[in-house]
Protein backbone atom coordinates (compact mmCIF):
# COMPACT_ATOMS: atom_id res chain seq x y z
CA UNK A 1 0.00 0.00 0.00
CA UNK A 2 3.29 2.12 -0.26
CA UNK A 3 2.96 5.07 -2.52
CA UNK A 4 4.76 4.32 -5.97
CA UNK A 5 7.33 6.82 -6.50
CA UNK A 6 7.30 6.96 -10.51
CA UNK A 7 6.22 11.01 -10.60
CA UNK A 8 6.74 13.14 -13.72
CA UNK A 9 5.82 16.96 -14.25
CA UNK A 10 3.94 18.07 -17.52
CA UNK A 11 3.51 21.38 -18.17
CA UNK A 12 0.37 22.56 -19.43
CA UNK A 13 -0.68 25.48 -20.32
CA UNK A 14 2.06 26.95 -18.47
CA UNK A 15 1.67 25.32 -15.15
CA UNK A 16 3.60 22.38 -13.50
CA UNK A 17 1.71 19.51 -12.98
CA UNK A 18 2.72 16.22 -10.99
CA UNK A 19 1.11 12.74 -12.69
CA UNK A 20 1.87 9.34 -12.75
CA UNK A 21 0.68 7.10 -15.74
CA UNK A 22 0.60 3.12 -15.70
CA UNK A 23 0.72 1.21 -19.44
CA UNK A 24 -1.79 -0.91 -20.35
CA UNK A 25 -1.96 -4.61 -20.69
CA UNK A 26 -4.78 -5.05 -23.01
CA UNK A 27 -4.46 -2.00 -25.36
CA UNK A 28 -8.46 -2.17 -25.76
CA UNK A 29 -9.14 -1.00 -22.80
CA UNK A 30 -9.76 2.85 -22.04
CA UNK A 31 -7.74 5.01 -19.64
CA UNK A 32 -8.47 5.40 -16.36
CA UNK A 33 -8.19 8.87 -15.21
CA UNK A 34 -8.20 9.48 -11.18
CA UNK A 35 -9.20 12.55 -9.65
CA UNK A 36 -8.18 12.72 -6.06
CA UNK A 37 -9.63 14.09 -2.75
CA UNK A 38 -9.84 17.31 -1.52
CA UNK A 39 -6.84 16.64 0.21
CA UNK A 40 -5.23 14.57 -2.12
CA UNK A 41 -2.84 13.98 -4.52
CA UNK A 42 -1.33 11.32 -6.97
CA UNK A 43 1.04 9.83 -4.48
CA UNK A 44 -2.56 9.25 -1.63
CA UNK A 45 -3.33 7.18 -3.98
CA UNK A 46 -0.97 4.76 -3.31
CA UNK A 47 -1.25 2.00 -5.14
CA UNK A 48 -4.78 1.71 -5.44
CA UNK A 49 -4.39 2.61 -9.47
CA UNK A 50 -1.71 0.11 -10.20
CA UNK A 51 -4.05 -2.75 -8.55
CA UNK A 52 -7.30 -1.82 -10.15
CA UNK A 53 -5.25 -0.89 -13.46
CA UNK A 54 -3.35 -4.41 -13.36
CA UNK A 55 -6.87 -6.26 -12.97
CA UNK A 56 -8.68 -4.98 -15.75
CA UNK A 57 -5.84 -4.52 -18.31
CA UNK A 58 -6.69 -0.59 -18.59
CA UNK A 59 -3.90 1.98 -18.75
CA UNK A 60 -3.96 4.70 -15.50
CA UNK A 61 -3.43 7.93 -15.39
CA UNK A 62 -2.94 10.26 -11.74
CA UNK A 63 -2.25 13.43 -11.44
CA UNK A 64 -2.23 16.04 -9.00
CA UNK A 65 -4.21 19.22 -9.19
CA UNK A 66 -2.72 22.75 -8.92
CA UNK A 67 -2.15 23.36 -5.20
CA UNK A 68 -1.65 19.80 -4.38
CA UNK A 69 1.68 17.32 -4.21
CA UNK A 70 4.47 18.05 -6.27
CA UNK A 71 2.60 20.34 -8.92
CA UNK A 72 2.56 24.27 -9.47
CA UNK A 73 0.31 26.17 -6.45
CA UNK A 74 -2.77 28.15 -6.89
CA UNK A 75 -3.90 31.60 -5.53
CA UNK A 76 -5.74 31.79 -2.58
CA UNK A 77 -8.44 31.57 -1.66
CA UNK A 78 -9.87 29.22 -4.10
CA UNK A 79 -13.19 30.19 -6.19
CA UNK A 80 -16.17 28.25 -4.31
CA UNK A 81 -16.71 26.89 -7.95
CA UNK A 82 -13.47 25.43 -8.01
CA UNK A 83 -14.91 21.88 -8.79
CA UNK A 84 -16.68 23.46 -11.83
CA UNK A 85 -13.51 25.08 -13.05
CA UNK A 86 -11.27 22.01 -12.82
CA UNK A 87 -13.58 19.92 -14.70
CA UNK A 88 -14.44 23.10 -17.42
CA UNK A 89 -10.98 24.38 -17.86
CA UNK A 90 -8.26 22.08 -16.47
CA UNK A 91 -9.69 17.99 -17.29
CA UNK A 92 -10.02 19.00 -20.94
CA UNK A 93 -6.09 20.21 -20.94
CA UNK A 94 -5.19 17.24 -18.41
CA UNK A 95 -6.84 14.66 -21.63
CA UNK A 96 -5.08 16.70 -24.34
CA UNK A 97 -1.97 16.78 -23.47
CA UNK A 98 -1.69 13.20 -22.75
CA UNK A 99 -4.01 12.45 -25.63
CA UNK A 100 -6.57 10.26 -24.09
CA UNK A 101 -9.76 9.93 -25.89
CA UNK A 102 -11.31 6.80 -24.48
CA UNK A 103 -11.26 7.02 -20.70
CA UNK A 104 -13.08 6.00 -17.52
CA UNK A 105 -13.27 9.17 -14.81
CA UNK A 106 -12.21 7.56 -11.41
CA UNK A 107 -13.07 10.03 -8.72
CA UNK A 108 -12.92 10.37 -5.00
CA UNK A 109 -14.77 13.00 -2.91
CA UNK A 110 -14.25 16.24 -4.54
CA UNK A 111 -12.70 14.53 -7.47
CA UNK A 112 -15.63 12.18 -7.50
CA UNK A 113 -18.07 15.81 -8.19
CA UNK A 114 -15.48 17.03 -10.85
CA UNK A 115 -15.78 13.78 -12.53
CA UNK A 116 -19.84 14.47 -12.40
CA UNK A 117 -19.65 17.56 -13.62
CA UNK A 118 -17.15 16.90 -16.46
CA UNK A 119 -19.67 13.68 -17.67
CA UNK A 120 -22.77 16.27 -17.23
CA UNK A 121 -21.11 18.57 -19.38
CA UNK A 122 -21.74 16.87 -22.70
CA UNK A 123 -18.35 17.37 -23.81
CA UNK A 124 -15.93 16.11 -26.35
CA UNK A 125 -14.19 13.87 -25.12
CA UNK A 126 -17.30 12.14 -23.07
CA UNK A 127 -15.95 9.42 -20.18
CA UNK A 128 -16.90 6.21 -21.58
CA UNK A 129 -18.16 5.92 -17.27
CA UNK A 130 -17.50 7.43 -14.27
CA UNK A 131 -16.53 5.93 -11.14
CA UNK A 132 -17.77 7.83 -7.79
CA UNK A 133 -16.68 7.41 -4.27
CA UNK A 134 -18.18 9.60 -1.66
CA UNK A 135 -19.14 12.15 -4.24
CA UNK A 136 -20.94 15.47 -3.29
CA UNK A 137 -23.48 17.12 -5.22
CA UNK A 138 -24.63 19.92 -2.92
CA UNK A 139 -23.52 21.22 0.81
CA UNK A 140 -25.09 18.99 3.93
CA UNK A 141 -24.70 20.05 7.66
CA UNK A 142 -22.61 16.92 7.97
CA UNK A 143 -20.10 17.88 5.40
CA UNK A 144 -19.46 21.24 7.13
CA UNK A 145 -19.25 19.29 10.45
CA UNK A 146 -16.78 17.20 9.17
CA UNK A 147 -14.57 19.95 7.30
CA UNK A 148 -14.44 22.08 10.61
CA UNK A 149 -13.36 19.11 12.26
CA UNK A 150 -10.73 18.31 9.95
CA UNK A 151 -9.61 22.26 10.45
CA UNK A 152 -9.08 22.07 14.56
CA UNK A 153 -6.95 18.15 13.34
CA UNK A 154 -4.94 20.35 11.46
CA UNK A 155 -4.27 23.19 13.77
CA UNK A 156 -4.28 21.64 16.83
CA UNK A 157 -3.37 17.69 16.22
CA UNK A 158 -1.14 16.13 13.62
CA UNK A 159 -2.75 16.00 10.65
CA UNK A 160 -0.52 19.15 9.16
CA UNK A 161 2.47 16.87 9.63
CA UNK A 162 1.09 13.86 7.95
CA UNK A 163 -0.48 15.80 4.30
CA UNK A 164 3.51 17.45 4.51
CA UNK A 165 4.98 14.48 3.70
CA UNK A 166 2.63 13.88 0.70
CA UNK A 167 2.53 17.61 -0.47
CA UNK A 168 5.23 19.61 0.49
CA UNK A 169 5.56 23.32 0.12
CA UNK A 170 2.15 22.94 -1.13
CA UNK A 171 0.63 21.93 2.56
CA UNK A 172 -0.88 25.26 3.75
CA UNK A 173 -2.20 25.52 -0.21
CA UNK A 174 -3.84 22.16 0.05
CA UNK A 175 -5.51 22.35 3.12
CA UNK A 176 -6.80 26.21 3.22
CA UNK A 177 -7.95 26.08 -0.28
CA UNK A 178 -9.97 23.01 0.57
CA UNK A 179 -10.87 24.20 4.25
CA UNK A 180 -12.00 27.76 3.83
CA UNK A 181 -14.06 27.32 0.50
CA UNK A 182 -16.08 24.56 2.44
CA UNK A 183 -16.49 26.43 5.46
CA UNK A 184 -17.47 29.93 3.90
CA UNK A 185 -20.86 30.56 4.81
CA UNK A 186 -21.63 30.97 0.84
CA UNK A 187 -20.73 27.84 0.09
CA UNK A 188 -23.88 26.45 1.46
CA UNK A 189 -25.18 27.05 -1.65
CA UNK A 190 -23.23 25.13 -3.57
CA UNK A 191 -24.57 22.52 -5.94
CA UNK A 192 -23.83 20.31 -9.07
CA UNK A 193 -27.30 18.67 -9.43
CA UNK A 194 -28.10 20.55 -12.78
CA UNK A 195 -25.43 18.57 -14.04
CA UNK A 196 -26.95 15.39 -13.28
CA UNK A 197 -29.36 14.95 -15.82
CA UNK A 198 -27.30 15.17 -18.73
CA UNK A 199 -25.11 12.08 -17.55
CA UNK A 200 -25.78 9.19 -19.89
CA UNK A 201 -22.26 7.60 -19.72
CA UNK A 202 -22.98 4.89 -16.72
CA UNK A 203 -21.98 5.38 -13.28
CA UNK A 204 -20.88 3.56 -10.41
CA UNK A 205 -21.12 5.10 -7.15
CA UNK A 206 -19.67 3.97 -3.64
CA UNK A 207 -20.53 5.54 -0.50
CA UNK A 208 -19.44 4.20 3.03
CA UNK A 209 -22.40 4.11 5.61
CA UNK A 210 -20.16 5.37 7.82
CA UNK A 211 -18.99 8.89 5.75
CA UNK A 212 -18.45 11.86 8.65
CA UNK A 213 -18.64 13.87 5.22
CA UNK A 214 -21.98 13.05 3.62
CA UNK A 215 -25.15 10.95 3.62
CA UNK A 216 -27.25 8.59 1.29
CA UNK A 217 -28.79 11.75 0.03
CA UNK A 218 -25.79 12.29 -2.15
CA UNK A 219 -26.38 9.16 -3.67
CA UNK A 220 -30.45 9.24 -4.08
CA UNK A 221 -29.92 12.59 -5.57
CA UNK A 222 -27.47 10.86 -8.25
CA UNK A 223 -29.41 7.74 -8.21
CA UNK A 224 -32.67 10.03 -9.21
CA UNK A 225 -31.43 12.36 -12.04
CA UNK A 226 -28.56 10.57 -13.86
CA UNK A 227 -30.34 9.19 -17.21
CA UNK A 228 -27.48 6.60 -18.05
CA UNK A 229 -27.38 3.47 -16.63
CA UNK A 230 -26.34 3.07 -12.13
CA UNK A 231 -25.10 1.01 -10.01
CA UNK A 232 -23.72 1.69 -6.22
CA UNK A 233 -22.22 -0.19 -3.31
CA UNK A 234 -22.74 0.90 0.03
CA UNK A 235 -20.23 -0.22 1.97
CA UNK A 236 -20.95 -0.97 6.12
CA UNK A 237 -18.44 0.01 8.25
CA UNK A 238 -16.65 2.39 5.74
CA UNK A 239 -16.51 5.57 6.58
CA UNK A 240 -15.01 8.91 3.68
CA UNK A 241 -12.02 6.67 1.85
CA UNK A 242 -13.81 2.95 0.47
CA UNK A 243 -10.69 2.35 -1.86
CA UNK A 244 -8.91 2.68 0.95
CA UNK A 245 -10.88 0.99 4.30
CA UNK A 246 -12.68 -1.49 2.20
CA UNK A 247 -10.07 -2.12 -1.05
CA UNK A 248 -10.82 -5.47 -1.83
CA UNK A 249 -14.49 -5.27 -2.07
CA UNK A 250 -13.76 -2.06 -4.01
CA UNK A 251 -11.24 -3.47 -6.26
CA UNK A 252 -13.51 -6.08 -7.21
CA UNK A 253 -16.99 -3.74 -7.46
CA UNK A 254 -15.21 -1.59 -9.91
CA UNK A 255 -13.12 -4.73 -11.88
CA UNK A 256 -16.77 -5.89 -12.50
CA UNK A 257 -18.31 -2.85 -13.65
CA UNK A 258 -15.41 -2.45 -16.18
CA UNK A 259 -15.52 -5.58 -17.22
CA UNK A 260 -19.37 -4.98 -18.15
CA UNK A 261 -18.74 -2.12 -19.97
CA UNK A 262 -17.17 -3.95 -22.94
Amino acid sequence: MTAPADTEIANITGAAIEYRLIAASDPGRPTLVFLHEGLGCTALWKDFPDQLCQMTGCAGLIYSRLGYGGSDPCDLPRPLDYMQHEAKRMLPQILTNFEIDDFVLVGHSDGASISLIYAGMSVIPAPRAVIAMAPHVYCEDVSVQGIRFAKRAYEQADLKARLEIFHGMNTEVAFRGWNDAWLDPAFRQWNIENYLPSISAPVFVIQGLEDNYGTLAQIEAIESATCGSFRKLLLAGCGHNPWSEKRDMVLGACGTFLSDLC
